[in-house]
């Protein structure tokens, strides 16, 4: 009989795995997310004005949204209408700033004809929204975010459209109307149509419908294939919890027809098992749950070890490295209003940084921006906190740093350390002193604690330094005999990575990969 030794390569650590992954830019992606009407202010705010008629109001930069009311004849919030005036031109003159934070997607929330601030209620998904400009205002944005390196991604609201939509008002006034099966449409719908969770001015598109598959998706003139044509890498396709698994497999499959690396990247809520197998990531809402958990002290560290552990089994670490891992964005509370603790929210950003997937940045909370639900967390970007001396800023830089420095962290596979008291896991390639391991004490009290490290490859005696720390810094402990005690403070994170141990120029490493 032949032995394989332990560390024998398997298709998930083989080397190649690994050079591939890198060579897909949609893994371990660092997400810049931005609402165009409030990134920055337009300096053609003036010739603009007319695109904001009553009841649509223009504020000042410096204003903050408020809550507003109901409005029964639009059948929405007067908060939708409230408008700050970005535009593609703006954007642009701020790129800077995205790429030299170190992101390299940008992500933006729809851009398409529509009526209200949000543009989640399409008037025509072809078209864009004069607002921020026209088709060639957008291919000059495209090229301009590819000449820095970066990729774009759009909002796909392919579940719904706008009320005010021809198209829509056509179906519910003619039963005669060539759209009228584009809808749910009759007397049994408040409003007269099937609307999304009762909001009227949303009314659901009849997705079983092949004339409206054929529009969104599958013609070559669809809405999904003509912007990956004109430049658009991928799309984030919102409430895709409720588009079903076929829909999403034969969306996915357009896209990548159209353009074979492009991203699509589901609003999942769910737990993302299955969903992966029709869709290329999700936005990792679950992962989400057990980070702010574990911060909360709602689940013990032990728990969200063996939960992340689960996670990672069930979806797989291949669509995993592309999910977005967001704690917030428009949709949720900022960051800094959700958890006003400094330590616990660096905590749980460290999580966002270290766990597989693509960390999502929402456009100002890298300088402390705070909001709660909205409106207030899609306030103006507060361009005016932009400094260098911001600790918001300087962690955000440190974190993104990390990641661009660390390989394991942006390819690498996932695996559990054994720890009772600490939440304790390790990143891992196919080069064993790229292995990271990350320690989390979200306790108010010390924790000191021995923990087990399952890699093969780290040799004993090697020395376990904090990659956070200053170059110049004393190793944190020693790997003894795949064995580690470590102490950590109340509501900190250890990351820590192997490094030889110098011997005269002698490796103990000279025959692992």
């Amino acid at each position: 009989m032949t032995l394989l030794p332990q560390n024998n390569p398997t298709q998930a650590d083989d080397p190649e795995t690994f050079v591939k992954r890198e060579q897909d830019w949609r893994n371990g992606a660092i997400v810049y997310q931005v609402l165009v009407d409030r990134f920055a202010p337009s300096a053609q705010l003036e010739a603009k004005r007319a695109l904001y008629p009553s009841p649509k109001v223009l504020r000042d930069w410096s204003e903050t949204p408020k809550a507003g009311a109901y409005l029964s004849e639009a059948k929405l919030n007067s908060q939708e209408l409230d408008f700050w005036g970005g535009d593609f031109a703006s954007l642009r003159s701020r790129l800077d700033h995205v790429q030299q934070l170190g992101a390299n997607v940008l992500y933006l929330n729809p851009i398409h004809l529509a009526y209200t601030n949000h543009k989640y209620d399409a008037l025509d998904f072809l078209k864009i929204s004069p607002e921020f400009g026209d088709r060639e205002d957008f291919l000059r944005l495209v090229a301009d975010v590819h000449a820095r390196g970066m990729k774009l991604v759009l909002d796909g609201v392919f579940n719904h459209m706008g009320r005010n939509a021809p198209i829509f008002q056509d179906a519910l006034a003619n039963p005669g109307s060539p759209w009228r099966e584009w809808f749910a449409i009759g007397p049994q719908y408040a409003g007269g149509a099937r609307a999304w969770t009762g909001f009227q001015n949303l009314p659901e598109l009849n997705l079983e419908n092949p004339a409206v598959r054929a529009y969104l998706y599958e013609d070559p003139d669809s809405v999904v294939r003509s912007y990956l044509r004109d430049g658009a890498d991928g799309w984030r396709l919102d409430t895709a919890y409720e588009l079903g698994f076929d829909y999403l497999r034969d969306l996915t499959r357009a896209a990548h027809q159209e353009k074979a690396d492009s991203l699509i990247v589901g609003e999942i809520v769910n737990y993302p098992g299955e969903w992966l197998e029709s869709i290329d990531a999700v936005m990792n809402f679950s992962l989400r749950q057990i980070v702010l958990g574990l911060a909360s002290g709602g689940i013990a560290p032990s728990l969200a070890g063996r939960m992340l552990e689960r996670l990672v089994a069930d979806a797989g670490i291949e669509p995993l490295l592309k999910s977005w891992i967001m704690i917030d964005n428009h949709d949720i509370p900022r960051i800094a209003s959700q958890i006003p603790s400094d330590s616990l929210r660096r905590l749980v950003q460290l999580l966002q940084f270290t766990l597989p997937g693509a960390p999502n940045i929402y456009y100002g909370s890298e300088v402390g921006m705070i909001g709660g639900g909205d409106p207030e967390n899609r306030g103006p970007m507060r361009w005016d906190l932009l400094r260098d001396d911001n600790p918001e800023l300087l962690w955000t830089r440190k974190l993104i740093a990390l990641r661009q420095q660390q390989r394991a962290l942006r390819v690498g596979n996932f695996r559990r350390v054994e720890s009772e008291r600490l939440l304790a896991f390790e990143r891992y390639t196919d080069r064993a002193l790229e292995t990271i391991v990350v320690l989390v004490n979200p306790s108010d009290a010390t924790i000191t604690e021995q923990v087990m490290i399952a890699n093969a490859s780290l040799m004993d005696d090697s020395p376990m330094i904090d990659v956070l720390a200053p170059a110049d810094a004393p190793a944190v402990c020693d790997i003894q005999a795949a064995f580690m005690t470590v102490s950590l403070p109340p509501e900190t994170v250890l990351v820590l990575a192997p490094r030889e141990r110098p011997l005269g120029g002698y490796s103990r490493y000279k025959r692992v990969r």
